[in-house]
């Protein structure tokens, strides 16, 4: 493994900013502390900052000593997620119902910990952009950063993110041209009927019925009008109806997720959705109120640019310990909306099983948005490597 001295050193270092970030998780749209502490580390060494993108985002902007146009772009983002930690260990956090269980602590340290090294060592040609992003977990502060300019102010010619991959062990990379995480999708159908006594369900409009029947019908979207060699999941995760054992309400609500690797596929199932909703409805006599909200588009990798992501992982921790074929998943990444608009390339690096926890970690595993997990230390030099060789190497590229 060909790891960069002076990040090996900084270890001790960058991990205390990982933890202190961990010890105080700031939820979407909320990390002002946090975006603080990103923003004073680049300044102590030497980097020019921009602030306010997304709200909260952070851009600085590392020159090169030597001429040139061409810019990149690393993204980290920042933020915690609305769920308790297990976790008692000294880095815990201090802010109930908030915690790092995403690994974004981390991933903020890696992309620290390069733009030290590349604040320190500028014999480059071009700018590095390194981009501190708020609001993954469903906020949108991808789109939001877009929005704002980020890359109109910040020209760059592409762009480049990662994400730490709990069972993946330590040293190992994953990575795949095309779709690498799905779309993200919610959806909600009332059922509006006409209340009556259950015991004389004929003087009313029942819509429990009519949403018992709609639940089933909604999957022969994915068995019967869908290619079944194109990935897709339509999950019906809440029906709410009734308050009474003996009264027929007057609406029955659905809702759920819909998640695709390709807007092709998605649009298929919104259309069909809303056309099986409206027709099952109106059979049984029920109106009806259909909504489909598209939160994340599916997180979709530049073939170029995979494969030359591939082959930075390759020089660093060797063939064996890079999966360029990885499968993709249906989580969902906000990612996405950057790839919409430049080349780039989203990759996992392995965080492992959870044997580096330290005592006092909560008893179940160390998995993403879990109350147990914690990001793994042991990745920052290797991650803060990658990010540094992929920028100079794409810097450097014909």
């Amino acid at each position: 493994m060909k790891l960069l001295d002076p990040i090996v050193a900084w270890r001790d270092d960058i991990s205390q900013i990982r933890r202190d970030i961990h010890a105080h998780p700031e939820l979407a749209f909320e990390e002002f502390r946090t975006a603080d502490v990103v923003a004073a580390k680049l300044e102590e060494w030497g980097i020019e900052i921009h602030r306010g993108l997304g709200g909260t985002g952070v851009v600085g902007i590392i020159r090169g000593d030597r001429p040139g146009e061409r810019a990149v772009g690393l993204r980290a983002d920042m933020d915690a997620l609305p769920m308790q930690e297990a976790n008692t260990f000294a880095h815990a956090s201090k802010h109930a119902g908030k915690m790092h269980a995403c690994g974004h602590d981390g991933h903020t340290a890696m992309l620290l910990a390069a733009a030290r090294y590349l604040a320190q060592h500028r014999d480059f040609a071009g700018t590095v952009y390194v981009i501190f992003q708020p609001a993954e977990e469903g906020g949108g502060g991808a789109k939001r950063m877009i929005d704002d300019g980020l890359f109109t102010r910040f020209p760059m010619e592409a762009v480049f993110g990662m994400h730490n991959w709990p069972g993946m062990a330590p040293g190992q990379f994953g990575v795949t041209a095309g779709p690498i995480m799905a779309s993200s999708n919610e959806f909600s159908i009332v059922v509006k009927g006409k209340g009556t006594h259950a015991g004389m369900p004929n003087l009313g409009i029942d819509p429990v019925m009519a949403a018992v029947q709609l639940a089933q019908s909604l999957q022969t979207i994915i068995t019967r009008n869908r290619n079944p060699l194109d990935a897709a999941v339509l999950s019906i995760t809440q029906i709410h109806a009734g308050s009474a054992d003996n009264v027929v309400p007057n609406h029955a609500e659905l809702r759920g997720t819909v998640r695709t690797f390709t807007l092709e596929v998605l649009d298929l199932i919104e259309r069909r959705m809303e056309e099986i909703s409206r027709h099952t409805c109106a059979a049984m006599d029920c109106e009806v109120e259909f909504t489909f909200q598209r939160n994340y588009p599916p997180t979709i990798n530049h073939p170029e640019e995979a494969a030359f992501c591939a082959d930075v992982m390759r020089d660093i921790v060797g063939d064996d310990k890079v999966n360029d074929h990885v499968q993709p998943t249906m989580g969902a990444e906000d990612f996405a909306f950057m790839l919409q608009e430049l080349p780039g390339c989203y990759v996992w690096i392995g965080n492992g099983v959870g044997d580096h926890r330290a005592a006092g970690h909560g008893l179940g595993p160390c998995m993403l948005h879990n109350g147990s997990y914690d990001f793994n230390d042991d990745l920052l030099a290797l991650g803060g490597t990658y990010w540094v060789q992929l920028a100079l190497k794409r810097l450097a590229k014909p």
